[in-house]
């Protein structure tokens, strides 16, 4: 049932109909629900893989993401998660339907206008994940105290571990404690800053990542030599039983007869 805010002219929460109002950011909106009978096009399929891809990542970082797109989307109809949907599905996701998924060296999960990371690097400790970022001589003054705002994330368990303010930035490296059980998993590294009032925050950037599985070339070969190895057995059974064939043809009464027959001609001279 939708509730009347400001009087029968006024906007309205609630649903009415197929009609959902509700405030954004400030502002009454309305729009339209409803179930679309349209067969999916290919098209529209990967749309709609694209957002589960996109979706599963961003919400389990929420609350890095919230705090990471806050103030960009600050004073606008867009609110934090859509923007950051919006550019992830955008940039950040590759393969072809069925076969989509995360890039994440091109996932943001903060945008901003503050002096970004340089390079950084990550390493594994009995402690955690060490991240170590370049500072430059130049670093301007400002941006000296500026704290690093760092995000692991742990693909295969679909979960994430962040630090919101960290080390400032001109010290350099900043320690993050991992959960022991997720020690050996696959993890995915981000790093942002944002200033110390936090009215600025950067893009964040790629800090690279840890413990991805290969193939063995060793297993691949075995598994590429398998089939011949088969067909060239299966070919030598083959080849046996047609000897075995033609040497019983020869032992039949019918070529012996033939062979008396013959034996009665002469010579050639």
């Amino acid at each position: 049932m939708g509730k009347l805010n400001n009087g029968l002219f006024g906007g309205f929460s609630g649903r009415v109909g197929n009609l959902v109002g509700y405030m954004l950011n400030g502002k009454p909106v309305i729009r339209l629900i409803g179930h679309s009978t349209k067969k999916l096009t290919p098209a529209r399929k990967a749309n709609c893989q694209k957002m589960t891809v996109v979706n599963s990542f961003l919400r389990s970082n929420m609350t890095f993401i919230r705090n990471g797109f806050r103030l960009i989307t600050a004073g606008t109809d867009q609110n934090f998660y859509n923007a950051a949907v919006s550019y992830n599905k955008k940039h950040a996701v590759k393969g072809e339907y069925p076969n989509l998924n995360m890039d994440y060296s091109k996932a943001m999960v903060s945008m901003g206008s503050l002096l970004k990371a340089g390079k950084t690097e990550i390493s594994q400790h009995e402690d955690g994940v060490e991240f170590n970022w370049e500072v430059p001589a130049d670093l301007p003054w400002l941006n000296r105290n500026d704290r690093a705002m760092l995000l692991i994330h742990f693909p295969d368990a679909d979960v994430s571990t962040y630090v919101l303010s960290g080390s400032r930035r001109h010290v350099g490296k900043e320690v993050v404690a991992i959960d022991p059980n997720l020690a050996n998993s696959r993890m995915e590294a981000y790093i942002s800053f944002i200033n110390e009032d936090a009215t600025e925050i950067s893009d964040s950037v790629y800090a690279g990542s840890l413990n991805i599985k290969s193939i063995e070339p060793e297993n691949v070969e075995e598994e590429t030599l398998e089939k011949p190895a088969e067909i060239r057995e299966k070919t030598n059974k083959i080849n046996q039983h047609k000897k075995a064939t033609a040497k019983q043809v020869f032992k039949t009464p019918v070529r012996k007869k033939l062979k008396q027959q013959l034996s009665g001609f002469p010579a050639p001279s």
